[in-house]
């Protein structure tokens, strides 16, 4: 169980990802989560710096979907601006917004990776499903919420397990 908890690749930042790696390994569409993982979990809009980033993505021939737990009101209210497609309530880790997202992008497993920040929702959907993981530092940690806190808890535990 511990296995599926572990990213193929963790960066810092997204901005630290290598498109060019990725879409050599045959990736085509991003699955990415959005709070502390593109902005702050508080941060209404994208940054010039990550419009930018987008739009790179896009350039080379990738399709992005944001696939949130977040409510519809805070996924749509960011995402709709920059022309992506989101599934809000998303209840990752379970498959279904996975599926769902590799529908919108119509990409299978093989050609679709998941960028998020957390082990519990964005890594463990991600490995359950067979799919290219990318885990990135959260942004701003004291702005979670709750659950996310708890998860951060059973995340640090699980990666003492790891250790071991």
């Amino acid at each position: 169980m511990l296995k599926k908890l572990v990213p193929r690749q963790s960066v810092h930042t997204i901005y630290d990802i290598d498109a060019n790696h990725l879409w050599g390994f045959g990736v085509r569409g991003i699955i990415t989560d959005l709070d502390n993982t593109l902005v702050g979990a508080r941060d209404p809009h994208a940054t010039p710096e990550l419009i930018e980033w987008l739009k790179q993505l896009q350039k080379m021939g990738f399709k992005v979907v944001i696939v949130s737990n977040n409510n519809h009101g805070r996924v749509s209210a960011f995402a709709e601006p920059l022309g992506i497609p989101f599934i809000h309530r998303a209840k990752k880790p379970t498959n279904g917004s996975f599926h769902k997202a590799m529908r919108l992008l119509g990409t299978n497993t093989r050609q679709t990776a998941v960028i998020g920040d957390q082990m519990l929702t964005d890594v463990l959907g991600g490995n359950r499903m067979g799919l290219y993981t990318i885990l990135v530092q959260p942004i701003s940690i004291q702005d979670e919420g709750f659950f996310t806190k708890i998860n951060r808890r059973i995340e640090k535990w699980a990666l003492s397990r790891m250790k071991k």
